[in-house]
């Protein structure tokens, strides 16, 4: 089997293509940058500029699903530039990997994309699942929309279309978690606001495993992408300093100091929903790391 990949070399593509090789799988990968082109034995990179409509077509050969995980990423300062790099980074890219399917014979079967959990609206009360129609009115909710709308084109050329609704990727390589331990680390780590906002969370090994568990099983639809026991972000920060063993005495970080600090984005650390994994556990996915206490002490210790 082969694998082409987009983001190859992002936080949770470098940790799916090291899964991807384990399991005997071979890889393509598509670049911006020539220099991180490389040819082995079943890695092979190719470039692309989704930008300029650049992309070299080889990379489609012999290629039975793609993976698809490009996109700027969402953690920094959201200025009207970035924001629309955002958003243009993964529909260009979309559109490119469409366009080359389309023109160029291949026998690709299926693609798995990557999605946000942002398209679901904040709730405390609510736990979401797939079926869901509600959608999320902000910046986010809306990127996500767009996201999986050009994602759903592939259908008309006879593919299977897959999208994993990601939350949020625990890892010390990348990602919310790093930042959380910075202060933590120093003993001054605190709750984010009133502490009570749910926080749906993946393990990075779950979340390259289910990469490969929906191309092995030719997995279609959406599927959350999320541990099947969310926390709070109390719980989350208390868990990180107990195991750790650093104190915990700060007091809860205001909304309006964080919004001063990041602007728009601090929206990301008020998210608030509950989402159910119960669709992709009924699959016959197994999550590894279930519980944040697990989670965390892997990663951590």
């Amino acid at each position: 089997m082969k694998v082409l990949i987009t983001g190859a070399t992002g936080l949770i593509g470098t940790e799916l293509v090291s899964l991807l090789l384990q399991n005997g799988i071979s890889v393509n990968y598509l670049t911006t940058s020539k220099k991180k082109i490389v040819n082995e034995l079943n890695y092979n990179g190719f470039y692309w500029s989704p930008e300029q409509g650049l992309i070299d077509e080889n990379c489609l050969m012999g290629v039975d699903s793609i993976i698809n995980l490009a996109g700027a990423n969402i953690a920094k300062r959201w200025t009207n530039s970035y924001k629309q790099e955002i958003i243009e980074s993964r529909l260009l890219s979309s559109a490119l990997l469409f366009k080359a399917l389309k023109n160029n014979p291949n026998q690709v079967k299926q693609i798995v994309t990557s999605s946000g959990t942002s398209i679901y609206p904040n709730s405390d009360t609510i736990i979401y699942d797939e079926n869901s129609t509600q959608i999320n009115d902000s910046f986010l909710g809306n990127v996500v929309v767009k996201w999986e709308e050009s994602t759903d084109k592939f259908a008309s050329l006879g593919l299977k279309v897959c999208k994993l609704r990601t939350g949020i990727v625990l890892s010390t390589k990348g990602g919310a978690l790093v930042e959380m331990l910075k202060t933590i680390k120093l003993g001054l780590g605190s709750a984010f606001g009133s502490g009570k906002q749910i926080q749906s969370w993946i393990h990075i090994h779950d979340i390259a495993a289910l990469y490969l568990f929906a191309i092995k099983n030719d997995l279609e639809g959406v599927y959350n992408a999320v541990s099947p026991s969310p926390v709070t972000n109390q719980e989350l920060t208390f868990t990180i300093a107990k195991v750790l063993k650093k104190p915990l005495f700060m007091p809860n970080i205001p909304k309006f100091v964080m919004k001063l600090m990041l602007g728009e984005m601090h929206e990301l650390l008020f998210e608030n929903r509950n989402l159910s994994a119960k669709k992709i556990e009924e699959k016959g996915f197994e999550f590894k790391y279930k519980t944040i206490d697990k989670a965390l002490i892997n990663i951590l210790s």
